[in-house]
């Protein structure tokens, strides 16, 4: 039985993670997606390494992680969210559920099942539904990069899951520092207009880094592991469903996103297939806290 204060410190948790979305969309429109990431991960790395082991050992794989995670993964949901709104992001990124039990069944021999393969066709549907809303017309690529970015995590989750055990603040705290530099150079080569992006940047575009940094990394999966330790994995997962949930909240209440009937059915349906395969085989997204 999880206690009622644990019940919501889950519910905060949920709602941190699901309203970065919306936070992140106002840190995008000051600053460049790739430029902003690197910031991120550089506060992460400033604020967490300081206090966390090094990963004696695990270098290599570590290193290999802030690759697929940090730097690819970021570099590509960020890219797309700028100019996809909040709540289909939110929605379109739980693609790395279904993912990552493709990838299970492909180096673990994990067996789909009926059932499961069920929840991924249910998942694709849900999101093809929403990528058939007139709004998106002719503006595939942001969404593209979004769902290549669940894509990307679900690769990054068979890593994590390689390396064994490893404290997940520890992963984050080596994720950020090798990560930042990555994007900082992918940004400098791809991107433009730093210097007269941040001479324009007012708090708002502060504010989402640290909301980021603090907020979701060091607030947020500070939690989910402090939780982690104390409930069973069938326990904690239902409660990362309703993160897709509070992401479509997020976009309709900060950003004044319109709530279509599109939405709300390809949403529930992506959630649905999620739920079917994360209550299966709960195991199968442990780390997904390792993810936004």
């Amino acid at each position: 039985m999880i206690r009622p204060l644990h019940i919501f410190l889950f519910l905060f948790i949920a709602v941190i993670w699901g309203f970065n979305f919306a936070v992140a969309k106002i840190g995008l429109a000051q600053l460049p997606p790739i430029f902003m990431m690197s910031l991120r991960w550089a506060l992460v790395g400033l604020l967490l390494a300081p206090f966390v082991k090094p990963p004696r050992g695990r270098w290599r794989p570590v290193l290999l992680v802030s690759f697929t995670l940090g730097f690819l993964h970021f570099a590509m949901m960020f890219t797309g969210l700028k100019d996809v709104d909040a709540a289909t992001a939110a929605i379109a990124i739980q693609l790395q559920v279904p993912f990552a039990a493709l990838l299970a069944a492909i180096f673990f021999n994990d067996t789909l099942g009926w059932r499961r393969g069920l929840g991924m066709a249910v998942a694709f549907v849900g999101v093809a539904i929403i990528a058939g809303e007139p709004r998106l017309a002719g503006n595939y690529i942001p969404l593209a990069l979004v769902i290549v970015a669940a894509c990307i995590w679900s690769v990054a989750n068979i890593q994590i899951k390689m390396m064994g055990e490893i404290d997940g603040m520890t992963l984050n705290a080596w994720v950020g520092v090798f990560a930042a530099p990555q994007l900082a150079i992918a940004s400098f080569i791809l991107e433009d207009g730093h210097g007269a992006a941040l001479a324009a940047a007012d708090w708002r575009a502060a504010m989402a880094v640290i909301y980021q940094a603090v907020a979701v990394v060091v607030i947020g999966y500070g939690g989910w592991f402090w939780l982690l330790r104390r409930y069973a994995i069938n326990q904690v997962m239902p409660f990362m469903l309703l993160v897709p949930g509070f992401g479509v909240l997020s976009g309709v209440l900060v950003l004044d996103e319109r709530l279509t009937p599109a939405l709300i059915v390809g949403g529930l349906l992506t959630v649905l297939g999620v739920a079917i395969i994360t209550l299966i085989r709960p195991k199968l997204v442990a780390p997904a806290a390792d993810r936004v």
